[in-house]
């Protein structure tokens, strides 16, 4: 597996998130008000929303155009809604953080 840097953790607000563009897909990056980080791909399983959007409580994110709730720790959707998006792998080595992809070179973050 090839680890790509990403950033400092301070990059990312508590209860927050950015988002890190690969040629396959846009990854959301959050850190939980317990520092922890989860990074799954940027877009909802209902409609495409964007994730790094939404709204970070505890180890979920709601999306914030249908109220999707989607477990950063799994990227699964929670409650009765169905369906699931990728869970990136992510490491955070004394607050720098890289993220695990195979055969990707990413592109700027935003």
């Amino acid at each position: 597996m090839n680890w790509y840097p990403i950033g400092d953790i301070s990059d990312i607000p508590l209860l927050g998130a950015r988002c890190v563009k690969t040629p396959q897909m846009k990854i959301a990056v959050f850190r939980t008000d317990e520092h922890e980080v989860h990074a799954i791909e940027n877009r909802c399983p209902h409609k495409g929303g964007p994730l790094s959007e939404g709204i970070v409580h505890g180890t979920s994110v709601t999306c914030p155009l249908h109220n999707w709730v989607i477990s950063l720790e799994t990227g699964r959707a929670l409650g009765a809604d169905e369906g699931e998006v990728r869970v990136i792998p992510i490491r955070n080595e004394d607050g720098k953080l890289f993220i695990a992809l195979e055969n990707v070179m990413l592109e700027a973050a935003e």
